[in-house]
């Protein structure tokens, strides 16, 4: 749930999806769901020239299963809140496993 809350965050901001075939795709993040789906409108693909065919293409989905990276603006990611976060998830995960 962390990363789909962090995500959520970012709703309107410019992204970098890279898939695992190597495609790596931009665009202004529209949703995401909790399986990490994710759906990007006016996108551009960064090697045009490897995939002309998806030049036309403006807003796409993206199934969560078939991305590798997400790469992020860096002025977006609070890196304390993430820290603060993940020791919480962390800690509460090991008082429901002893419990």
């Amino acid at each position: 749930m962390l990363f789909y809350s962090f995500f959520k965050s970012l709703v309107g901001k410019e992204v970098t999806v890279e898939l695992k075939n190597d495609l790596a795709i931009t665009g202004t993040l529209h949703s995401v769901d909790q399986y990490l789906n994710i759906k990007l409108n006016d996108i551009f693909v960064t090697e045009q020239e490897k995939y002309p065919h998806l030049l036309s293409v403006k807003n796409c989905f993206i199934r969560g299963s078939v991305v590798r990276y997400v790469r992020l603006p860096a002025e977006e990611i609070d890196h304390q809140l993430l820290q603060d976060t993940a020791r919480k998830e962390a800690e509460s995960n090991r008082t429901n496993a002893t419990a």
